[in-house]
């Protein structure tokens, strides 16, 4: 049995993936992509919940957008850097595993620190799981080089200008489905917890109007954007909307 995946997003916290490209991941799977997902952390240092609930909600949430997989690699959540050569190796054996073309992972600039840094270390792993003279083991069996053809970059909480946009026009119900999975982090008026910037009402109404606005913009009813590591190309014009 294959490991072999078409797109495999990575969040550095549970709940990066919903708010950034559930709707994209829906739609793929749709289209008949194989799609799974790896939680870097588990996101413990969150004000709201505790960690063994959000990888309860992470559950929850991979069950309704019907990923293959969804991992938790177990990083230390406040502190991850781009240049730990411990989590990068982790990460170079992952995409060796998973052999995705494609990867979503964190927006390049954010509020949250562990958000660009974990951009650029994904971005650098995926660099390096394509160097053969870089040799891994995974349960005792040799790795082969693997590289994505493409790492993306999702957008989180700063209205970062996307190099493209994906039109997710009939999957914005559930997206925000994924996204209230996590229910100990959103908007909830009668949770007692402490109030943080993501539970606030604004910020989830943000998640549909910025699907909305970047609609819009490309003559759709809601879309998701993307940043791009290099040059994206077409084969075709008429695959353009």
């Amino acid at each position: 049995m294959t490991n072999k995946t078409d797109i495999l997003a990575i969040g550095v916290h549970p709940d990066d993936i919903e708010l950034g490209c559930a709707g994209t991941i829906f739609k793929h799977i749709d289209l008949g992509f194989r799609i799974g997902a790896i939680d870097l952390t588990q996101g413990e240092l969150g004000t709201r919940g505790s960690a063994a609930l959000r990888l309860s909600e992470a559950e929850t949430a991979a069950k309704l957008m019907g990923l293959k997989f969804r991992d938790n690699l177990g990083f230390e959540d406040g502190f991850v850097t781009a240049d730990n050569k411990q989590y990068q190796m982790e990460i170079v054996k992952q995409i060796r595993k998973y052999q995705p073309d494609i990867v979503l992972c964190n927006a390049i600039d954010d509020r949250h620190p562990d958000h660009p840094r974990s951009a650029s270390l994904v971005s650098t792993a995926c660099f390096l799981a394509g160097l053969s003279k870089i040799k891994t083991e995974l349960d005792g069996t040799a790795q082969s080089a693997w590289r994505p053809k493409q790492v993306l970059h999702y957008i989180q909480w700063k209205p970062v200008k996307p190099d493209f946009v994906i039109d997710i026009t009939g999957y914005m119900d559930a997206k925000l489905a994924a996204v209230r999975a996590f229910g100990s982090q959103f908007y909830d008026p009668d949770s007692k917890e402490a109030k943080t910037p993501i539970s606030s009402k604004q910020f989830i109404d943000s998640v549909s109007y910025r699907a909305e606005d970047l609609g819009r913009l490309i003559g759709v009813d809601h879309a998701e954007g993307f940043t791009s590591d290099k040059l994206i190309g077409l084969e075709r014009l008429d695959h353009l909307l």
